[in-house]
């Protein structure tokens, strides 16, 4: 099976009228806590084969600190990790990978809500939206070889940054 690890991005600056949206940054906070969940998943032994990445500011600096930790040394952006992206696409892109393999460990590094819902889809094939991922806060799920991961998926793990630091 293929770990799956759905990350949101670290805490970020608040969105203030005149800011893009895609351009706001994790705060110095929002960067310590995740550096720190980071750590502690390194801790636990944990190592992505590759971390994905929405290209949203506060998302890369997320994935960036995953990377910096010694978590991967691959780490791409992937457009259906911006808010309201789908996830037949990236099921598509998966499916299709050399990433679909037994022990295969991946990161997507995105937004709330669509990684509640995106973890929702995969575990029980429809979104429910009752799945809240917090701000560096982790969703684990395995996902089957060789076969659609929708609907499909085995949730091992939901926590908040509390529960890491």
């Amino acid at each position: 099976m293929t770990q799956l690890y759905l990350i949101r991005h670290g805490i970020a600056v608040e969105r203030e009228n005149d800011m893009d949206d895609k351009a706001r940054p994790l705060t110095e906070i929002g960067r310590e806590k995740t550096l720190k969940v980071a750590q502690r998943l390194r801790a636990m032994g944990i190592n992505f084969d590759l971390i994905l990445t929405s290209s949203l500011v506060r998302a890369r600096q997320t994935a960036e600190i995953l990377q910096t930790v010694g978590l991967s040394d691959k780490l791409e952006e992937f457009s259906f990790l911006a808010p309201g992206g789908d996830i037949d696409s990236w099921a598509d892109w998966w499916a299709n990978s050399h990433y679909n393999k037994p022990e295969s460990c991946l990161a997507l590094v995105g937004h709330q809500p669509d990684l509640g819902d995106w973890a929702e889809i995969l575990v029980w094939g429809n979104n429910y939206g009752k799945l809240v991922v917090k701000k560096a806060g982790i969703i684990g799920i395995n996902l089957p070889d060789q076969v659609t991961p929708i609907g499909q998926g085995e949730l091992f793990l939901l926590t908040s940054p509390k529960w890491l630091i």
